[in-house]
């Protein structure tokens, strides 16, 4: 079995960027046409590519207040994702969003600021708790109702930086562990999210929502969670950036959990900076997931202190020397990229690796439904769900078919509800082949070649959205060896092909996310290659 990916619920091809469900393409010069108004109305929205310091600085200066950033964000909300194009990125509203913002306007008016988080508006996924009056579902029907009672560590961090959570969005149901024949972005309670680009095809999972809001400018940073491509994957596809962190440098607690091995929040932006500042708001040590002990001494709290323009100087990337597919367009945006980066004065390295990670991919996914069992009974032990046990949910599912699994089932549930204990000998075994196995081969191509980063395509462009036969993604994928790893992983823009976007991933060895950061931002800021959603309605 190939290593099989939870970005998506199908395995990754490795015949080529063939049997990517891409039917009818043309150039990759191809204009973006048919582009659907927002809403009612053809006028720009006026918060358009906004970033972080963009919007401090129009705080400070009064233009606009909290109060109004967020009335606007809700409106474009309201326009774009439930009108108009109906992304259905958001999967509920916040309905304190804008007592929050008035709060914090009357801080930042009495003279405190919070730091560059204080009044702006975010998005967080729909697996992450909040003790407020939104519920924490990760889009199943079977969670409907779970209030939880204790913000999430990451959210009790965000609220502590004067973040305004004005929502959650919607994500691929249970994160993407359900079923292997699922459609990425699709949920029980939430629906299809789609694409910005072409809203017929698909936003790549599970932080499906983050990835599409974020890009179609309803926010201006989102938080996403990962175990094995859910952050890179539709940071990707949606034309944006995301930061995969260390796991370990970002908490887990009162996030509905896959896999304590893989599992970490983290960024999604659109531009490196933005990101930069969110990870630094998120980092931190919290007691109750003790991974994070070790992050002590190797986080940071400003990220932003590493964003150089000249970072790629004299920096050795690896690239696998076999082509990740045949497709001439993706590739010719790898090698306009690897052209770019060594004019940057990097040193592309050909390295050996992907085969040798490729071959954990059966323990992977042994391990992942090990300790999804273990740790989402845990969760729902004292989640204020009515469902307990991993069992109930299948058992609800299997009472609501109509309802809660409509076009695919929930094999992978079923699957993992079947396996045993962590102290089960399979489940050991399996996790010494991928976790470790995955680390010690990085470990070495990082050594043996003296790499400061590993390169390549993060993902081919967006398949169809398909709810019937689910997935189908082509070769091109870079999620799988720092997701099993536990590693740091960036992913930036590198340009459209078939008017969809394609990113450029970084990724490198524990704790580096600030050297991945200056990389990621040396690269944008050389190529500028975020290109905004034009909604095109179909790919014909």
């Amino acid at each position: 079995m190939k290593r099989r990916s939870f970005l998506t619920t199908a395995t990754l091809a490795s015949a080529g960027f063939t049997t990517l469900l891409v039917t009818g393409c043309t150039s990759s010069t191809k204009k973006n046409e048919d582009s659907v108004p927002l809403g009612d109305s053809n006028e720009a929205f006026e918060l358009d590519e906004e970033t972080i310091g963009s919007l401090r600085e129009k705080l400070t200066s009064g233009k606009y207040t909290s109060e109004q950033l967020v009335q606007l964000y809700l409106k474009r909300i309201e326009a774009v994702d439930k009108n108009g194009p109906q992304l259905n990125s958001v999967i509920e509203i916040n309905p304190d969003a804008v007592t929050i913002a008035v709060a914090m306007d009357k801080e930042l008016k009495s003279g405190k600021s919070r730091g560059p988080l204080h009044g702006i508006p975010v998005l967080i996924k729909d697996n992450i708790d909040t003790a407020d009056k939104m519920q924490t579902t990760a889009g199943s029907l079977a969670m409907a109702g779970n209030i939880a009672s204790k913000d999430a560590f990451v959210v009790k961090k965000l609220r502590e930086a004067g973040a305004i959570i004005i929502g959650k969005t919607n994500l691929s149901e249970w994160a993407n562990f359900r079923s292997t024949q699922s459609c990425s972005g699709w949920s029980s309670r939430g629906g299809q999210t789609k694409n910005p680009y072409i809203l017929d095809h698909n936003p790549c999972g599970s932080s499906a929502g983050s990835g599409t809001a974020v890009s179609a400018n309803l926010c201006v940073v989102a938080i996403g969670t990962e175990t094995d491509g859910s952050i890179v994957c539709p940071a990707s596809v949606n034309g944006i950036v995301g930061i995969k962190p260390t796991v370990g440098l970002v908490s887990r607690s009162g996030i509905i959990p896959i896999s304590k091995t893989q599992d970490t929040a983290g960024p999604m932006a659109r531009t490196v900076t933005d990101a930069a500042i969110l990870l630094g708001a998120m980092a931190a040590i919290d007691q109750d997931d003790t991974v994070t002990l070790e992050s002590k001494g190797k986080a940071h709290k400003d990220y932003t202190t590493f964003l150089d323009a000249n970072a790629l100087k004299g920096k050795r990337i690896g690239i696998e020397k076999k082509p990740q597919g045949n497709n001439k367009y993706i590739n010719a945006l790898l090698n306009d990229a690897l052209n770019l980066l060594k004019k940057q004065g990097a040193v592309i390295v050909e390295i050996d690796y992907f085969d040798k990670i490729n071959a954990f991919g059966q323990a992977e996914f042994e391990v992942l439904q090990y300790e999804f069992k273990d740790g989402l009974n845990s969760y729902l032990a004292t989640a204020n769900a009515k469902v307990k046990t991993l069992k109930d949910v299948i058992d609800f599912n299997s009472s609501n078919e109509d309802k809660a699994m409509p076009y695919f089932k929930q094999e992978t549930l079923e699957s993992s509800n079947a396996k045993k204990g962590l102290d089960d000998k399979k489940y050991i075994e399996a996790l010494a082949a991928s976790f470790e196995g995955s680390k010690s081969v990085l470990k070495a191509v990082f050594e043996e070649n003296k790499l400061d980063a590993i390169c390549g395509i993060t993902m081919g462009p967006a398949c169809s959205i398909d709810m019937i036969y689910g997935d189908r993604w082509g070769g091109y994928s870079l999620t799988s060896p720092a997701a099993a790893s536990g590693y740091p992983h960036i992913t930036v823009p590198n340009g459209i092909v078939y008017d969809l976007p394609v990113g450029l991933s970084f990724f490198g060895t524990p704790y580096t996310e600030g050297e991945l950061i200056g990389l990621g931002y040396a690269y944008e800021q050389a190529s500028k290659k975020r290109l905004k959603p034009a909604f095109k309605p179909s790919f014909i």
